[in-house]
């Protein structure tokens, strides 16, 4: 089947949100004229495959925005995310709720309709279907306190988004004997046990990825000229305009996602899963346990074994001058940066962009060295660097804000359509330790000295507050 063909029909399959194809505009197309068919369970997939492209376009880029790692630096887009003001009348928070309704609901209506139908239907396909399903429910627990999982469904509590998660996944693995998928599908578990706080089973599934393949990755592909562009590569780099414009001290590791040639041609994949973040729960899990030691020496083979082993490209930074409203951002590679009022300067984090070319990270890049992780001197050191290897290793891929405790409220589209949604559920969750009015993008630029000092280190804030809900789950 041609790659053409199978995005037009998953094109289909994506307007659904219940997910029942009766509910397509097409009269020729319907439950009885597609289940069965040849090829339809990997049709399915093709669309599941669309459907997860076209939410991660939500996911991302909205949680990029709320979190510290970018501003929203033009006109364009949501213009009080990175307040952040996350109210539940925002229409953008509603395209969240909805393009994750719509991935769930492929998924399961993949699972319990396509793939029992399908003579050709196999079991790899299933347990692919049960991993979207995963991925839907791992999203919605990450980035909504709370949310229903079927249409009109009763809210349940992201705890619960995140158990479905596990169920989902034990059904994958119990179908697949493909080694890289139960890679995969076990990362997934073991990031599903973090957000659970589980620091036992998170860590024992952790050390399962690591002694399997260190270098798992797993991407969600998208197609610019089958209508899924990459709307984080768009807004970092393809658009002239630059929209999002990164936190000087994150400069070095953007763009993530670029073009060479015609962009709609060239879109880059975004990370769903990669072995880094085994690496990161085991070390969170072992700093938990006050295993220090251990943690170190998890956080050097990351940095030394994994990070260090991942590709970089070279492209023309010209193309990312981060021109926008905000004009000073600096562009010379000569710049010092302070993390903080009163810190000490660090060298080598801005890139010099009217130059001509520069290094970029393709899938993880850091700041943090082997030497920074020996020099640790108690738990908090430790901690302060993990926070920032998480906040550098995961930057453009929408973890951050859940790492900074900020969740995304119910919308009240679903609230005039749900009778169980309450007026506790419409309620974003914002951390008291968060400082507001843009605080966590601001920074000061002496350009006369070229140092740009950052007015807020939040991995500094996450360490004085590890004890609060919904951040550094296995340390406490």
């Amino acid at each position: 089947m041609k790659t053409t063909l199978t995005w037009i029909t998953l094109a289909l399959a994506a307007t659904v949100s219940s997910c029942s194809l009766v509910e397509v505009e097409n009269p020729n197309i319907t439950d009885e004229t597609f289940l069965g068919t040849p090829e339809s369970a990997e049709v399915w997939l093709n669309g599941l495959q669309k459907q997860l492209a076209q939410t991660l376009n939500q996911t991302v880029v909205f949680a990029e925005m709320v979190s510290d790692n970018y501003y929203n630096n033009s006109s364009l887009s949501n213009q009080v995310f990175d307040i952040p003001t996350l109210l539940p009348e925002d229409l953008d928070i509603d395209n969240v709720q909805r393009e994750l309704a719509r991935l769930r609901a492929m998924a399961v209506y993949g699972v319990e309709r396509v793939v029992p139908a399908a003579a050709d239907g196999t079991r790899e396909q299933l347990a692919e279907m049960y991993f979207y399903a995963a991925y839907a429910s791992l999203l919605s627990g990450e980035l909504f306190a709370s949310l229903p999982a079927v249409e009109a469904g009763p809210v349940l509590p992201a705890t619960a988004h995140l158990e479905n998660a596990v169920g989902y996944l034990q059904q994958g693995l119990s179908l697949t004997a493909d080694a890289g998928r139960r890679t995969v599908y076990t990362l997934a578990l073991a990031r599903a046990y973090h957000g659970l706080g589980d620091r036992q089973r998170a860590a024992q599934l952790a050390q399962e990825v690591i002694a399997a393949d260190p270098l798992v990755l797993r991407n969600a592909v998208f197609d610019g000229l089958n209508g899924a562009s990459n709307l984080m590569q768009t807004y970092t780099f393809s658009s002239s305009t630059n929209t999002l414009a990164p936190l000087p001290r994150l400069d070095f590791l953007d763009p993530k996602y670029f073009h060479v040639g015609n962009a709609s041609a060239d879109q880059k994949p975004i990370a769903l899963l990669k072995g880094e973040e085994a690496f990161l729960i085991a070390a969170e899990a072992a700093i938990g346990n006050g295993d220090l030691p251990g943690a170190k020496a998890l956080l050097t083979r990351l940095v030394g074994e994994v990070v260090s082993a991942r590709p970089v490209a070279s492209v023309d930074g010209r193309h990312a001058e981060r021109k926008g409203t905000r004009s000073d951002y600096p562009l010379s590679a000569a710049t010092k940066v302070r993390f903080a009022p009163g810190g000490p300067l660090r060298e080598g984090l801005v890139l010099g962009r009217g130059d001509g070319n520069i290094t970029v990270h393709r899938v993880s890049g850091t700041s943090v060295t082997e030497a920074e992780i020996a020099a640790a001197g108690d738990a908090d050191a430790l901690l302060y660097l993990l926070c920032l290897l998480r906040q550098e290793i995961f930057m453009s891929e929408g973890r951050r804000m859940t790492d900074l405790g900020i969740r995304f409220p119910i919308s009240t589209i679903e609230q005039q359509n749900n009778p169980n949604v309450s007026a506790q559920d419409i309620r974003a969750t914002i951390p008291s330790f968060i400082p507001g009015q843009l605080g966590m993008d601001d920074f000061e630029h002496d350009e006369a000295a070229g140092v740009v000092t950052i007015l807020h280190d939040m991995n500094r804030v996450l360490v004085a507050n590890k004890a609060s809900a919904g951040i550094l789950p296995l340390v406490k």
